[in-house]
């Protein structure tokens, strides 16, 4: 089987490119694998790509971006997409021809707008699964919208947890579409798990306001408070890196809290610590909690929508704290902290339970899901079968109803305030 991920910008850093890579290369281990990046902006990709998975550019931002139709806004990404602006109707052609002129038996989108266009361009006799890194609820209703009407082509829909799966089937009417969840896979540590013997707690991921590193700082001084010899330390780059460094300073944590800079691969400094900490607000998955289980940490974070629920045993392998309690989350890392035993026990016990995001489980999901893809499509059948429930239909049109009315009151908010037309 021919298998090609279509990928907005491969040489970039994110949690999608790295489970792209992940998934691509253990794929390539028994199928022709390759990576469409729609942008390049660098010579050379962050994350490791194997030989056995190929890499092509579409758009060469070196080059193309001053190219005339690069100047020109996308017409088939959604405009209501994250990433409009970074797309054009360079990117509409290129896109277009690529797919026009693919031989993978399967395509598989990596965002939204992508699968919108995966959806509507790709050729007959290619399967066309799209992925949600993200979640359903993190959407606009106006990008819902879109891809209400764009998604019905899909042969199957994949989102990295339960949670997830489920918002999509009752609030989107997709019949014929596979809809189900597949996590992101992590690779299998090369070096031996951490001992939980450092005084080290470590965190990583972007320093954005969603992932809570104010919260996370400020819970941390409880733990410094008591225990002067631990360390937090946490790896990531962006916007919020001066405010943060600011706060630490404020809070008198120069030598208990440091700011690591980015790293990646992550595994050797997840190894350094003895516990891991997720503060977030939202968190689609939830990709670093298992990077710090699978070395071997428990992991406390805070029970946000959608993964952390679905991937730390609440006081088995980690701890799970209301979403913005500061108290609470400086406790629970303080009862690891405290008991050595507890802290080694728990760490013992994310090992084998991150077991599951191993390459092996999810490939062999992600393989069958493809299959059957590949082959209803040949088939000229799509792959889900049987008759939605009645209730299921009702709620997702009553749910397209209330997204079409917001965005209905936004169009004509935008014009009032843009005067009224002529």
């Amino acid at each position: 089987m021919k298998i090609s991920f279509l990928l907005h910008n491969a040489y970039g850093i994110g949690g999608t490119i790295a489970t792209t890579f992940n998934l691509a290369q253990a794929l390539a281990e028994r199928h022709e694998v390759e990576i469409v990046s729609v942008l390049r902006h660098r010579e050379r990709t962050n994350f490791t790509l194997g030989p056995a998975v190929t890499l092509r550019p579409l758009v060469d931002l070196r080059q193309d971006k001053e190219h005339a139709l690069h100047q020109r806004p996308a017409r088939v990404f959604p405009r209501a997409e994250y990433r409009y602006r970074q797309y054009s109707e360079l990117t509409d052609r290129r896109i277009r021809e690529c797919l026009a002129a693919i031989d993978a038996d399967v395509v598989i989108g990596t965002r939204p707008g992508l699968n919108v266009h995966l959806a509507l361009q790709a050729p007959r006799h290619v399967a066309r699964v799209g992925q949600e890194h993200l979640t359903l609820d993190n959407h606009s209703p106006r990008l819902r919208g879109a891809l209400r009407r764009a998604y019905r082509r899909l042969d199957v829909l994949t989102t990295v947890t339960e949670a997830d799966a489920g918002a999509y089937r009752r609030k989107m009417r997709l019949p014929g579409v596979r809809v189900q969840a597949l996590p992101n896979s992590v690779p299998d540590p090369a070096l031996p798990a951490a001992d939980g013997n450092a005084k080290v707690v470590v965190a990583a991921g972007r320093l954005v306001p969603v992932k809570r590193y104010d919260l996370l700082i400020e819970a941390f001084a409880l733990v410094a408070a008591e225990r002067p010899d631990w360390q937090l330390r946490i790896y990531g780059k962006g916007e919020e890196h001066d405010r943060l460094r600011g706060l630490v300073a404020d809070l008198g944590l120069c030598n208990n809290v440091f700011l690591m800079g980015a790293a990646a691969p992550m595994e050797a400094e997840w190894v350094k610590g003895s516990i891991g900490v997720a503060a977030s607000n939202f968190e689609p998955f939830g990709m670093t909690i298992v990077e710090a289980m699978r070395c071997g940490l428990p992991v406390v974070s805070t029970d946000c929508p959608h993964g952390p629920g679905e991937i730390i045993a609440d006081g088995v392998d980690g701890r799970l704290v209301p979403v913005g309690d500061r108290d609470a989350l400086g406790a629970a890392l303080l009862d690891l902290v405290r008991d050595d035993e507890r802290r080694r026990r728990s760490g013992r016990a994310a090992l084998e339970n991150a077991r599951r995001f191993a390459p092996g489980p999810v490939v062999e999901q992600a393989e069958h899901l493809l299959n059957e893809a590949v082959s209803a499509r040949r088939a000229g059948r799509r792959v889900a079968t049987g008759r939605a429930r009645v209730h299921h239909t009702l709620v997702s049109q009553g749910f397209a109803a209330r997204d079409a009315a917001i965005t209905s009151a936004g169009t004509v908010r935008r014009t009032l305030r843009g005067g009224g037309g002529e």
